[in-house]
């Protein structure tokens, strides 16, 4: 991997001999990146197995790049995140800010990362408006946001336009406030709004109010570019071996159309069906290494936890089985509740185990299910279809876009094991990790499913 690496004695030596050691420099010499950010979904938050969230993965790469240490400073409010780099506070911000001409007076962005578009948000079941003349009620923002800039520049062309800040609330808040009608509208980024109406999902984008725009980290405006060309160099390497479309794929690459409906019923499922079949998730968890919420998730994707369910080709129960893959494991009953779900934890485990372990995490999951899904040798024919066409056959990102080849013949008589409903397991592995996250967010909402109990549940278990 290509390093920057300048030991702290020659740092010294430096400062001994008349000059002060650079920007980088004194990133390594200290052995810690200093990054200006704010929580969210979309940016940092403490998730159950630690810090995550689109930009702190970003960084985290950026900081082991540079070989040092990552510290993260979330500031009271948003509206201090560019002072604060400006002052030099910070090393850089990133916080999903978008590139304004008003800010570069402020700040040095460094590459773009990603395009966002900023909609306007209101709440089904009220009047849709059409454009911004059409507002009927209260329209809250960030002070200090790109939103207020916008609003500010559309104010030209909408001179009764009107709205309110508030510098204590974040725009999940805002979002909370027009789901709960307290406000009628905010305005908030795509990625924002389309990873939260998982959560809410009476949130509706109104319509667009500009054209999709650049994202990129702030720097503070110096003489000094050694950090800020360090960026630049990390960034190139990033979108050159793929890694930064892995890492968008990652968190918004299985979001994709939204379904109302089906999110809807998926919280009322949450709250009907999950309870009685939890302890049984946490013990295969604690039999397998899983996460219970991931099993929960495959579950609810197999048969919307119904015990009893079939399908026209004869899987059954909580897991769908099939009577090879029950007999495999040794599950008895596949319409018995606990032999199901562990069966179907042990059934994954087989799944992951025939996949090289050099496929790393997340992706090998991923794969695994998509195995889970389609059967492990349609699974190998897609991987070698990604590296015939120029993909990488460990990454999920890829491999997604070759599966859907399989129903076609051009590409399935190139393959050992044929034809194959290729779109099924996409739909089915995309589906999961939306679950998945909506069930995260659920336990770590309501404090009490962010990690399993100390022991593991106690009830009457057959053997597999």
């Amino acid at each position: 991997m290509l390093r920057f690496a300048l030991p702290g004695l020659f740092c010294l030596l430096l400062v001994a001999c008349g000059r002060q050691p650079s920007m980088l420099e004194q990133v390594q010499s200290q052995n810690e990146l200093i990054v200006i950010t704010r929580n969210g979904p979309t940016t940092f938050f403490e998730g159950p197995n630690g810090p995550t969230g689109f930009e702190y993965r970003l960084v985290k790469r950026f900081a082991n790049f540079l070989g040092v240490e990552l510290r993260m400073l979330v500031p009271p409010n948003f509206s201090d995140i560019l002072p604060l780099v400006a002052l030099g506070n910070g090393h850089l911000a990133a916080a999903g800010l978008t590139v304004t001409e008003q800010r570069k007076e402020k700040v040095r962005f460094g590459p773009v990362y990603q395009m966002i578009t900023p909609q306007l948000v209101y709440r089904s079941g009220s009047t849709r408006p059409k454009t911004l003349a059409d507002l009927d009620g209260l329209l809250e923002v960030i002070p200090g946001s790109s939103h207020e800039e916008l609003l500010i520049r559309l104010k030209d062309d909408y001179p009764d336009l009107s709205w309110h800040t508030d510098g204590g609330q974040d725009i999940e808040e805002l979002l909370i406030l027009v789901w709960e009608q307290l406000i009628e509208y905010t305005v908030t980024d795509s990625n924002e709004l389309a990873i939260n109406r998982r959560y809410y999902p009476e949130l509706k984008p109104a319509f667009d109010l500009s054209d999709p725009e650049p994202m990129a980290w702030a720097f503070p405006r110096s003489d000094d570019d050694s950090l800020f060309n360090a960026a630049i160099v990390f960034f190139n390497k990033i979108k050159a071996d793929g890694t930064l479309e892995r890492l968008i794929d990652r968190y918004y690459g299985h979001i994709g159309e939204f379904d109302y409906v089906g999110t809807r019923r998926y919280q009322a499922h949450i709250e009907q069906r999950l309870p009685q079949y939890m302890d049984m998730f946490v013990y295969a968890a604690y039999e397998t290494g899983i996460d219970w919420r991931l099993l929960a998730a495959i579950s609810y994707q197999e048969s919307h936890w119904l015990p009893d369910a079939v399908s026209p080709t004869g899987v059954r129960g909580l897991m769908m089985l099939t009577n090879a893959a029950a007999e495999d494991i040794g599950v008895e009953d596949r319409v018995d509740p606990a032999q199901s779900i562990r069966g179907g934890a042990h059934y994954l485990i087989k799944m992951k185990e025939r996949i090289s372990e050099d496929v790393p995490e997340p992706d090998r999951t991923w794969l695994a299910l998509a195995a889970y899904n389609v059967g492990i040798g349609h699974l190998e024919d897609a991987r070698i279809l990604t590296q015939k066409n120029k993909g990488d056959p460990d990454k999920w990102v890829d491999i997604k876009e070759s599966l859907p080849l399989l129903s076609k013949k051009k590409w399935f008589q190139q393959t050992r094991y044929g034809y194959a409903r290729g779109r099924e397991p996409v739909r089915y592995v995309e589906n999961i990790r939306s679950y998945h996250d909506i069930l995260v967010w659920v336990t770590g909402q309501e404090k009490n499913g962010s990690a399993p109990p100390p022991e593991p549940p106690v009830f009457d278990v057959p053997a597999l």
